[in-house]
């Protein structure tokens, strides 16, 4: 199960900078090569699976946002060339920084561990052990 699109790559990073990623010399040079960007989104996605199976059931029912765009970091990264730009690196970085966290359980994707959305438990429980002034208990001073 693959993470990411080659739409959400485009949609992130543009037409020509896909295009420019996925030149190679059997195919024009002013269009994107599906078949170059649909394999970097699947090695990409072997990675994360990498990082998750531990974790998480696979294949993810509920892919989260963040899953995505990590898929698509990586994928821009692995396709990159020995010259690959800082900020491009730092975000490959960033990712398997996270995915580390989550091979660890130092941090989650927002799913349980089957893949569904987790239950969000947003509501706070207050107790107290009752009144500690009341008319009852200060016999005429209040």
């Amino acid at each position: 199960m693959a993470y990411a699109t080659i739409a959400a790559m485009q949609k992130r990073f543009g037409e020509q900078e896909l295009i420019y990623l996925s030149e190679r010399d059997d195919a024009p040079a002013d269009v994107i090569n599906i078949a170059v960007i649909e394999q970097a989104i699947t090695d990409a996605s072997d990675m994360i699976n990498g990082y998750l199976a531990g974790r998480y059931e696979l294949p993810l029912v509920t892919v989260p946002n963040l899953l995505e765009q990590f898929c698509c970091d990586i994928a821009r990264y692995k396709l990159g060339t020995n010259d690959t730009p800082e900020h491009i690196e730092t975000r490959y970085k960033d990712a398997v920084k996270f995915l580390t966290s989550v091979a660890k359980g130092e941090l989650s994707i927002g799913v349980n561990a089957l893949g569904e959305d987790a239950k969000v438990q947003d509501t706070a429980t207050i107790q107290s052990a009752g009144t500690v002034f009341s008319r009852e208990k200060s016999k005429g001073f209040i």
